[in-house]
Protein backbone atom coordinates (compact mmCIF):
# COMPACT_ATOMS: atom_id res chain seq x y z
CA UNK A 1 0.00 0.00 0.00
CA UNK A 2 1.14 3.61 -0.90
CA UNK A 3 2.09 5.83 1.57
CA UNK A 4 0.02 9.62 0.85
CA UNK A 5 2.02 12.69 0.44
CA UNK A 6 0.99 13.78 3.81
CA UNK A 7 1.54 10.41 6.06
CA UNK A 8 5.50 10.77 4.28
CA UNK A 9 5.47 14.28 5.63
CA UNK A 10 4.93 13.44 9.27
CA UNK A 11 7.25 10.41 8.94
CA UNK A 12 9.61 12.63 8.27
CA UNK A 13 9.19 14.86 10.98
CA UNK A 14 9.10 12.34 13.51
CA UNK A 15 12.36 10.61 12.21
CA UNK A 16 14.48 13.54 12.17
CA UNK A 17 12.90 15.11 15.72
CA UNK A 18 13.79 10.87 16.80
CA UNK A 19 17.40 11.55 15.11
CA UNK A 20 17.88 14.69 16.86
CA UNK A 21 17.26 12.86 20.26
CA UNK A 22 20.27 10.60 19.70
CA UNK A 23 19.00 8.64 16.84
CA UNK A 24 16.62 5.99 16.05
CA UNK A 25 17.22 2.79 14.54
CA UNK A 26 15.07 3.02 11.43
CA UNK A 27 15.11 -0.83 10.94
CA UNK A 28 12.70 -1.29 13.66
CA UNK A 29 10.93 1.25 13.12
CA UNK A 30 7.25 0.76 11.78
CA UNK A 31 4.21 3.01 10.96
CA UNK A 32 0.93 2.53 12.32
CA UNK A 33 -1.54 0.38 9.64
CA UNK A 34 -4.79 -1.03 10.18
CA UNK A 35 -3.49 -4.37 11.37
CA UNK A 36 -0.44 -4.44 13.71
CA UNK A 37 2.44 -6.50 12.30
CA UNK A 38 3.77 -9.28 14.64
CA UNK A 39 6.80 -7.93 16.89
CA UNK A 40 4.59 -4.26 16.92
CA UNK A 41 1.57 -4.99 18.99
CA UNK A 42 3.50 -3.88 22.29
CA UNK A 43 3.56 -0.49 23.39
CA UNK A 44 8.03 -0.26 24.05
CA UNK A 45 10.60 2.27 25.64
CA UNK A 46 11.37 4.48 22.30
CA UNK A 47 8.02 3.99 21.18
CA UNK A 48 6.57 7.33 19.77
CA UNK A 49 2.58 7.44 19.94
CA UNK A 50 -0.22 9.28 19.85
CA UNK A 51 -2.39 8.39 22.51
CA UNK A 52 -6.42 8.82 22.20
CA UNK A 53 -9.00 9.52 24.40
CA UNK A 54 -11.13 7.00 24.41
CA UNK A 55 -14.89 8.35 24.65
CA UNK A 56 -14.10 11.59 22.83
CA UNK A 57 -11.54 10.82 20.15
CA UNK A 58 -8.90 13.54 21.66
CA UNK A 59 -5.01 13.59 21.16
CA UNK A 60 -3.36 13.72 24.10
CA UNK A 61 -1.74 17.28 23.09
CA UNK A 62 1.32 19.89 24.39
CA UNK A 63 2.31 23.52 22.87
CA UNK A 64 4.49 26.03 23.81
CA UNK A 65 1.54 28.01 25.32
CA UNK A 66 1.29 28.23 29.41
CA UNK A 67 -1.38 27.82 31.73
CA UNK A 68 -2.36 31.10 32.81
CA UNK A 69 -3.03 30.19 36.35
CA UNK A 70 -2.08 27.27 38.74
CA UNK A 71 1.61 26.11 38.32
CA UNK A 72 1.82 28.60 34.86
CA UNK A 73 3.61 25.53 33.25
CA UNK A 74 3.16 24.29 29.73
CA UNK A 75 -0.03 23.33 28.85
CA UNK A 76 -1.89 19.71 27.77
CA UNK A 77 -4.94 19.53 26.37
CA UNK A 78 -7.14 17.34 24.24
CA UNK A 79 -6.93 17.77 20.54
CA UNK A 80 -9.62 17.19 18.53
CA UNK A 81 -7.84 16.63 15.21
CA UNK A 82 -6.00 13.78 14.81
CA UNK A 83 -3.41 14.67 11.81
CA UNK A 84 -0.94 17.39 14.06
CA UNK A 85 2.55 16.58 15.19
CA UNK A 86 2.18 18.58 18.63
CA UNK A 87 0.45 15.23 19.56
CA UNK A 88 3.41 12.63 19.58
CA UNK A 89 5.05 11.52 22.91
CA UNK A 90 7.62 9.30 23.19
CA UNK A 91 8.08 6.22 25.86
CA UNK A 92 10.19 6.05 28.19
CA UNK A 93 11.50 4.56 31.81
CA UNK A 94 10.60 6.46 34.69
CA UNK A 95 12.34 9.29 36.17
CA UNK A 96 16.19 8.33 36.27
CA UNK A 97 15.56 4.98 35.61
CA UNK A 98 16.84 3.57 32.17
CA UNK A 99 14.95 1.54 29.74
CA UNK A 100 16.10 0.06 26.82
CA UNK A 101 14.38 0.58 23.24
CA UNK A 102 12.34 -2.12 22.41
CA UNK A 103 11.38 -3.12 26.08
CA UNK A 104 7.51 -4.34 25.99
CA UNK A 105 5.85 -2.15 28.89
CA UNK A 106 3.85 -4.24 31.28
CA UNK A 107 0.65 -3.49 32.74
CA UNK A 108 1.51 -2.00 36.00
CA UNK A 109 4.73 -0.62 35.13
CA UNK A 110 6.24 2.93 35.78
CA UNK A 111 6.83 5.48 32.71
CA UNK A 112 7.38 8.79 31.43
CA UNK A 113 5.99 10.36 28.22
CA UNK A 114 8.00 13.07 26.93
CA UNK A 115 6.46 15.65 24.29
CA UNK A 116 8.13 14.96 21.22
CA UNK A 117 8.17 18.47 20.01
CA UNK A 118 8.99 20.54 22.99
CA UNK A 119 11.14 17.20 25.18
CA UNK A 120 8.77 18.33 28.24
CA UNK A 121 7.50 15.51 30.21
CA UNK A 122 3.90 14.40 31.06
CA UNK A 123 3.76 15.76 34.68
CA UNK A 124 0.76 16.23 37.36
CA UNK A 125 1.18 18.02 41.13
CA UNK A 126 -1.34 19.26 43.49
CA UNK A 127 -2.57 22.36 41.28
CA UNK A 128 -6.44 22.94 40.80
CA UNK A 129 -7.00 22.75 36.90
CA UNK A 130 -8.28 25.95 34.98
CA UNK A 131 -11.27 24.86 34.35
CA UNK A 132 -13.16 21.65 35.90
CA UNK A 133 -10.99 22.27 39.27
CA UNK A 134 -9.48 18.96 38.73
CA UNK A 135 -5.67 18.61 39.35
CA UNK A 136 -3.69 19.98 36.95
CA UNK A 137 -1.39 18.09 34.45
CA UNK A 138 0.92 20.16 32.49
CA UNK A 139 4.19 19.54 30.70
CA UNK A 140 7.40 20.15 32.60
CA UNK A 141 11.15 19.88 32.32
CA UNK A 142 13.73 20.80 30.21
CA UNK A 143 15.23 18.46 26.82
CA UNK A 144 13.76 15.60 28.62
CA UNK A 145 14.68 15.81 32.14
CA UNK A 146 12.29 16.46 35.11
CA UNK A 147 11.25 15.17 38.34
CA UNK A 148 9.52 12.23 39.99
CA UNK A 149 6.14 14.29 38.99
CA UNK A 150 7.11 13.27 35.55
CA UNK A 151 6.43 9.05 36.87
CA UNK A 152 2.54 7.07 35.17
CA UNK A 153 1.51 3.82 35.93
CA UNK A 154 0.26 2.06 33.11
CA UNK A 155 -2.55 0.06 34.22
CA UNK A 156 -4.58 -2.09 31.45
CA UNK A 157 -5.41 -6.16 31.62
CA UNK A 158 -2.97 -8.42 30.77
CA UNK A 159 0.61 -8.88 30.89
CA UNK A 160 1.44 -5.76 28.61
CA UNK A 161 0.31 -2.41 27.55
CA UNK A 162 -0.43 -3.25 23.82
CA UNK A 163 -1.40 -1.14 20.97
CA UNK A 164 -5.38 -0.03 20.29
CA UNK A 165 -6.06 -1.15 23.75
CA UNK A 166 -7.64 0.40 26.65
CA UNK A 167 -5.18 1.91 29.20
CA UNK A 168 -5.52 3.93 32.29
CA UNK A 169 -2.76 6.33 33.59
CA UNK A 170 -2.55 6.72 36.98
CA UNK A 171 -0.04 9.72 38.38
CA UNK A 172 2.63 7.96 40.67
CA UNK A 173 2.81 10.91 43.62
CA UNK A 174 -0.94 11.41 43.45
CA UNK A 175 -2.94 8.89 42.81
CA UNK A 176 -4.91 10.86 40.18
CA UNK A 177 -5.90 9.32 36.63
CA UNK A 178 -5.33 11.11 33.14
CA UNK A 179 -8.51 12.31 32.17
CA UNK A 180 -11.01 14.41 29.90
CA UNK A 181 -14.12 14.97 31.42
CA UNK A 182 -15.59 16.17 27.45
CA UNK A 183 -17.06 19.42 28.90
CA UNK A 184 -14.64 21.50 29.14
CA UNK A 185 -13.23 23.58 26.43
CA UNK A 186 -10.30 26.48 26.05
CA UNK A 187 -10.99 29.08 24.43
CA UNK A 188 -8.21 31.11 22.50
CA UNK A 189 -5.58 30.81 22.03
CA UNK A 190 -6.42 27.22 22.03
CA UNK A 191 -9.88 27.22 20.87
CA UNK A 192 -11.94 24.39 21.12
CA UNK A 193 -9.34 22.01 23.00
CA UNK A 194 -10.06 19.76 25.63
CA UNK A 195 -8.77 20.36 28.96
CA UNK A 196 -6.65 17.45 30.27
CA UNK A 197 -7.09 17.10 34.25
CA UNK A 198 -6.26 14.78 36.34
CA UNK A 199 -9.37 12.59 38.95
CA UNK A 200 -9.45 10.59 41.24
CA UNK A 201 -10.90 7.63 40.79
CA UNK A 202 -11.10 5.03 37.47
CA UNK A 203 -14.16 5.83 35.36
CA UNK A 204 -14.62 5.73 31.43
CA UNK A 205 -13.42 9.15 31.27
CA UNK A 206 -9.78 8.11 32.28
CA UNK A 207 -9.74 5.62 29.50
CA UNK A 208 -7.01 6.09 26.56
CA UNK A 209 -5.43 3.91 23.53
CA UNK A 210 -2.26 4.35 21.57
CA UNK A 211 -3.02 4.26 18.06
CA UNK A 212 -0.45 5.56 15.68
CA UNK A 213 3.45 5.96 15.79
CA UNK A 214 6.82 4.67 15.27
CA UNK A 215 6.39 2.16 17.50
CA UNK A 216 9.90 0.29 18.45
CA UNK A 217 9.85 -3.69 17.63
CA UNK A 218 9.62 -5.82 20.95
CA UNK A 219 12.10 -8.84 19.73
CA UNK A 220 10.00 -11.40 21.57
CA UNK A 221 12.17 -14.31 22.85
CA UNK A 222 11.21 -17.91 22.20
CA UNK A 223 10.23 -19.00 25.51
CA UNK A 224 7.71 -16.15 25.20
CA UNK A 225 3.67 -17.34 25.22
CA UNK A 226 1.43 -14.82 22.78
CA UNK A 227 -0.32 -12.34 24.77
CA UNK A 228 -4.33 -13.06 24.39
Amino acid sequence: MQLSAKLIVVVGVLCAAMLAMGGLPLVTAHVHASKASIGYEHVTCGSVVKLTHAPTGAKLHSHEVKYGTGSTQQSVTGFPQADDTNSYWTVRGPHDEYCERGHPIKCGDVVRLTHLNTRRNLHSHQFQSPLSGLVEVSAFGEGGNGDAGDNWKAECTGSHWMRNADVRLRHVTTGQYLHITGRHQFGRPIQGQHEVAAYARPSNENVWRAEEGIYIKYERPETDEDDE
